[in-house]
């Protein structure tokens, strides 16, 4: 199988990303596998997307710091890889990443993505769902049943008005985003025109009712296939602690990860959620749940198997491959006339 990882620069990747196991995982299975950035991406005269891809070696490096670093060092010597040669085409790219300088990359992965789907080429997740996925509003369209009390908007009359009517404590951040990056806690502020206005520069805000389980952290549940993956019983899943005053929990901001406990209600919420996914075309989705409602969903690159790797003591980043391998057995029994959207989430 031919695997191509796009992600939003090569030089950018590190060696705790989820992306840089799925490429070990992927090349000891004995996987050609090839990473490359948006920026590497190409429409070719002939119709097929194209790229200036690194061939991943098989290293049987020690650590994924080295196993990285040596990507990194062969990024001198790219190949030329089309959407002729591939298998498979994974989307591991975040277009929240990309807002500023680099906005004609945010998209870039899902468009070339598109054409490569054209040409038979599975590409996961959906690239057509995707376009329509990458910012927090494709959130909305999931029963309300799941979802906390929620505005938005760039109109801060609007936004004082849905703070007034929870109780002046609400989440605020941007419509566009990941990583926790400029979320704030609106608790009783007298600053509340200035954070708005802060989050206006990158477009809309959303203003979210506060959860009080929000300070014991969240819940990250990897889903594939539309339903919580799992190995012998253990879930892929972990408990993020916050800091001590942080409302955050992600990893990126300095949450901790623990053991976490799965339970009915967190089932139930993925239960809801999962036939939607299915249905889009998202193979993998991260889902971060606080007390009984679901606070996001992560669709361009969810991460969270290394360290649920560590606490469970499982290779999920195998099974992930192995479920791959299987939608390719598929394709070719059907001879690529199974829809793209249908063969991503088809679970066998």
């Amino acid at each position: 199988m031919k695997i191509g990882v796009v992600v939003n620069d090569i030089s950018t990747e590190e060696a705790w990303y989820d992306t840089t196991l799925l490429l070990s995982a992927a090349v000891h299975k004995g996987h050609d596998v090839y990473i490359m950035g948006v920026g590497d991406l190409n429409y070719m005269a002939n119709g097929h997307m194209g790229a200036f891809a690194v061939k991943v070696k098989n290293g049987k490096s020690r650590s994924m710091e080295n196993f990285l670093k040596n990507i990194q060092a062969d990024a001198k010597e790219r190949v030329h890889i089309s959407s002729e040669e591939l298998d498979v085409i994974f989307l591991r790219n975040n277009p929240c990443e990309d807002i500023g300088d680099r906005a004609w990359a945010q998209t870039a992965g899902m468009i070339f993505g598109q054409i490569a789907l054209e040409k038979g080429v599975l590409v996961l997740n959906d690239p057509y769902s995707l376009m329509t996925a990458f910012n927090k509003m494709y959130f909305q369209h999931f029963p309300e049943e799941v979802r906390p009390r929620t505005l938005i908007s760039r109109n801060a009359d609007d936004i004082k008005e849905f703070y007034k009517e929870q109780g002046e404590k609400i989440i605020l951040k941007p419509l566009q985003g990941s990583g926790g990056k400029d979320v704030f806690l609106m608790d009783n502020s007298t600053n509340l025109n200035q954070i708005v206005e802060s989050i206006n520069r990158y477009g809309y805000v959303i203003a979210q009712e506060y959860l009080p389980a929000a300070k014991d952290g969240d819940i990250r549940v990897i889903m594939l296939n539309g339903k919580i993956l799992e190995i012998k019983g253990k879930s892929a899943a972990m408990h993020r602690v916050n800091k001590a005053d942080d409302i955050r929990s992600n990893i990126h901001a300095g949450g901790v990860p623990q053991k976490a406990q799965i339970t009915d209600e967190i089932r139930r919420l993925c239960n809801i959620v999962g036939p939607k996914l299915k249905r889009d075309g998202m193979f993998m989705a991260g889902i971060d749940i606080v007390g009984d409602k679901i606070m996001e969903l992560n669709l361009d690159s969810p991460g969270g198997i290394v360290s649920i790797e560590k606490l469970e003591k499982e290779k999920f980043a195998a099974k992930i491959i192995d479920a791959i391998e299987k939608k390719i057995e598929y394709q070719k029994y059907y001879d690529g006339k199974l829809p793209n959207s249908y063969l991503a989430t088809l679970d066998v």
